[in-house]
């Protein structure tokens, strides 16, 4: 059984560790965990863990985060993943830092990178783990906080963060999307 799980952010050194990178550092850690290392490929870098006779294809696309639906069509099309093997790992404005929320199905919330992975999967019934960053900033600043670096108080919490969201990763394959929400939501 394979899946597709994939971060979301943007390529070059500008954007490292910002929070709109949020994906690209919970699958870096999850791959860090399994000793998998990223390798240049079609519409990103990816690699592959396997977690109780499951594959697991782990992307970062390099297309940048309003052009992301193109690597994620392209890769679930030439490993034939199904849409429900899906994981979309994205920052999200709307709740509060710290707090990791898994969905099933949903709207976009304003994300660029999802809405692109909407219009060309067609669907929004996909699942996504939506890594909150808090929406600390003053009016008309939303995208210098979004590329933002973390603080200082938020990088101390962010490897407990990394760690639990790749806890839910691995329930996500191993238990499913419902049981995994019934699990990790709102604690």
């Amino acid at each position: 059984m394979k899946y597709l799980i994939v971060g979301l952010g943007n390529i070059g050194p500008e954007y490292e560790d910002t929070r709109h990178n949020s994906g690209f550092s919970v699958l870096e850690a999850f791959a860090k965990a399994s000793n998998a290392v990223f390798e240049g490929a079609r519409y990103g870098e990816v690699t592959e863990v396997k977690l109780k006779g499951r594959a697991l294809l782990l992307l970062k696309p390099d297309t940048y985060m309003n052009l992301s639906g193109k690597a994620v069509n392209y890769w679930m099309q030439k490993e034939k993943i199904p849409l429900e093997n899906l994981l979309i790992v994205v920052d999200d404005l709307a709740l509060p830092f710290g707090t990791l929320r898994l969905r099933g199905k949903g709207s976009d919330g304003g994300h660029n990178g999802l809405k692109n992975i909407n219009a060309l999967l067609g669907t929004t019934g996909y699942a996504r783990l939506r890594f909150g960053i808090g929406n600390e900033f003053a009016r008309g600043q939303q995208i210098d906080y979004v590329l933002g670096q973390w603080t200082e108080e938020e990088r101390e919490k962010i490897p407990a963060l990394l760690e639990r969201s790749s806890e839910i990763i691995r329930s996500f394959v191993l238990l499913g999307t419902p049981k995994t929400m019934s699990l990790y939501n709102g604690k």
